[in-house]
């Protein structure tokens, strides 16, 4: 399951594949082919309120951040690099 996570945070955190992840995770919702069949009592609504709570805080996280970098303009994010000469 954290490998799932993992894989699909790391599509949606990419900017190319953003609204490509967004679409297909919307079309899977409200499609009425899934993993697991919704007329089996748990396991049906299992994958897909799976995959809404991934959805929505990911979003709500990347809005977070993007409200963040807009009121701070001036904080920029560095990267410290250790170089060795050869």
């Amino acid at each position: 399951m954290s490998s799932f996570y993992n894989w699909y945070r790391n599509l949606l955190r990419h900017p190319k594949y953003r609204w490509l992840i967004i679409a297909a995770s919307l079309i899977y919702l409200l499609s009425p082919l899934d993993i697991s069949p919704d007329l089996v009592p748990i396991l049906g609504q299992l994958d897909d309120v799976t995959v809404m709570v991934i959805l929505a805080s990911e979003l709500t996280q990347l809005l977070v951040e993007r409200v963040k970098s807009r009121r701070s303009p001036n904080l920029t994010t560095t990267v410290d690099v250790e170089a060795e000469q050869v």
